[in-house]
């Protein structure tokens, strides 16, 4: 919410003035100006995920009751979240793969895994 602290303090600012001055702005910047105050708000929800915000906390600033809506319409997987999944999956099986090496060594059967 965009608060008015001109003409009306405390009252919300018109959705055609804010969207008029973000895409004012997204023009100078030279982002697209197709970007509106909602994807925003979706961005944002992505970002506290990926920075792994406790559900409870989103749910709690987006104003949601719900999880289920929360999950459905704005936990969106992000490419860096696809990223450390991946990461993290291969870190798991790469210790997995070098504690049975280690294993194998250890009972002196490292020349039969080799082999």
């Amino acid at each position: 919410m965009f608060i008015n602290i001109t003409s009306q303090p405390g009252y919300p600012l018109p959705l055609k003035r804010i969207r008029d001055r973000m895409k004012r702005l997204l023009k100078i910047i030279g982002l697209k100006t197709t970007l509106n105050p909602h994807r925003l708000r979706h961005t944002h929800t992505s970002l506290l995920a990926q920075a792994g915000v406790n559900l409870e906390i989103i749910m709690h600033r987006l104003g949601h009751q719900d999880e289920q809506t929360t999950r459905q319409i704005y936990l969106h997987v992000t490419d860096e979240m696809q990223k450390d999944a991946s990461i993290n999956k291969l870190n798991r099986d790469t210790n997995k793969n070098l504690k049975r090496l280690f294993e194998w060594h250890q009972h002196g059967n490292i020349n039969v895994m080799l082999t």
